[in-house]
């Protein structure tokens, strides 16, 4: 390590970046945009913190779930991913929205241990004191169970050689990861003492007792495009549906579209998308092949879609509480409990996904999303908010579009 890194962490932010610009020989306009954009509370949450990285936020429209009406904040730097959103949810609410079942909220608190020798022997020993186990890791967080949650079952598997304790955990409304990696340690120091090798005591993210399940139908009229009518678009998504249940190479674009959503309303909420992100495709190849997380059919004249993944969100705990912009989400959506936030993610994944597609299905991916990225590459060639629109609508009538053709047509918008 060289001497400029020595005790880093120990440094206030305006050191730590005062020595990152001397030692890198920064420019000041990077030294000083990074000072621009530090905060407080930032250097409360990370580790040798420097300054906030902001994303843009959105809203999405008429996201009917259940019989009511979301505005639903999505945070994500993705040009149309908030316009697909919305453009499903509005498609589908006109036949009633999306419909979603009240999730179970349970997770995994995994203790894995090495089998002392035999283990048919140490898993009877291990039946025999479920109640004993169940019992430390309730007392190592008690507060859980006194709010109607806390350790309520034990499962015992054997992957390969080890012997898996699997706590089932209700954590409320909280994501629970600090509280069920409390409970599983206490659970893993207890089985210490009983002469047992602990490989590990941790949260697992694949939440399969936490799955949120959401379905929709849409008229075949609402899918229709100048080009294509709804019937036929409701058939190529079916088969698009089907591709993405035997093709990973599509399954994987096909669930990226969800995630897209779902990713973007976890951010706004303040949960930890990376964990919801691994859990659902770890789902998605549950039964050995990767598949597609949603499926679509045509039943009786009308498109019906479908959505199962594990979202094991929360509404309290982590950051939600610190963050000002957090809180000011749940105040724009209106969301109150985990199960409230869990359908109505489910159903923003839905949504997006219907969307993404009915473009793919009718007139290609790329007539939609160009438009939006068009957008982007006026502002990364210097133009201004007033001649954005003006260079995104010369662009969208060239066959061929690149970094360069947009500064030849600012130049020439600008010359005009």
């Amino acid at each position: 390590m060289s001497d400029w890194q020595h005790g880093f962490y120990k440094l206030s932010p305006e050191e730590r970046r005062q020595r990152l610009t001397a030692a890198l020989k920064l420019p000041a306009s990077v030294s000083n945009l990074l000072a621009d954009h530090a905060s407080v509370l930032g250097n409360q949450l990370v580790e040798n913190y420097l300054t906030d990285y902001s994303l843009p936020e959105g809203v999405a429209l008429k996201l009917v779930v259940n019989g009511q009406e979301y505005q639903v904040p999505m945070v994500v730097e993705e040009p149309s991913v908030i316009a697909a959103a919305s453009n499903g949810a509005q498609r589908v609410a006109k036949s009633g929205g999306f419909t979603a079942k009240k999730q179970s909220r349970e997770l995994v608190g995994q203790v894995v241990v090495e089998p002392r020798g035999d283990v048919s022997t140490d898993l009877t020993w291990l039946r025999q004191h479920t109640s004993a186990m169940l019992k430390v890791a309730n007392d190592a967080h008690p507060s859980m169970q006194r709010r109607g949650g806390g350790a309520q079952n034990v499962h015992l598997r054997t992957p390969g050689r080890f012997i898996s304790v699997d706590l089932g955990i209700d954590v409320c409304q909280a994501m629970g990861a600090n509280s069920v990696n409390t409970m599983a340690e206490a659970v893993g120091k207890w089985l210490r003492a009983q002469d047992f090798n602990v490989l590990c005591a941790i949260l697992s993210n694949y939440a399969t007792a936490s799955l949120q399940t959401v379905t929709c139908t849409v008229a075949f009229q609402d899918l229709a495009t100048p080009q294509m009518p709804g019937q036929r678009v409701a058939e190529r998504i079916a088969a698009l549906s089907a591709l993405a249940q035997t093709d990973p190479y599509r399954a994987v674009t096909h669930n990226k579209g969800i995630m897209n959503g779902i990713d973007a309303v976890l951010i706004a909420s303040g949960n930890d998308w990376r964990a919801i992100e691994a859990g659902a495709h770890a789902y998605a190849v549950r039964d050995g092949q990767y598949r597609g997380l949603s499926s679509w059919q045509v039943e009786d004249g009308q498109l019906v879609g479908r959505l199962t993944l594990p979202l094991p969100v929360g509404v309290v705990g982590g950051s939600i509480g610190l963050n000002l912009l957090t809180r000011a989400n749940y105040r724009i959506s209106g969301i109150k409990t985990a199960e409230e936030l869990a359908a109505v993610t489910a159903s923003v994944g839905l949504a997006q996904n219907l969307a993404a597609l009915r473009a793919l299905a009718s007139a290609g991916i790329q007539a939609g999303h160009m438009k939006l990225q068009y957008r982007s590459l006026a502002i990364s060639v210097g133009a201004q908010p007033a001649e954005v629109p003006l260079v995104t609508k010369r662009l969208a009538q060239l066959n061929h579009v690149d970094q360069a053709v947009a500064r030849r047509v600012l130049d020439e918008i600008r010359k005009d």
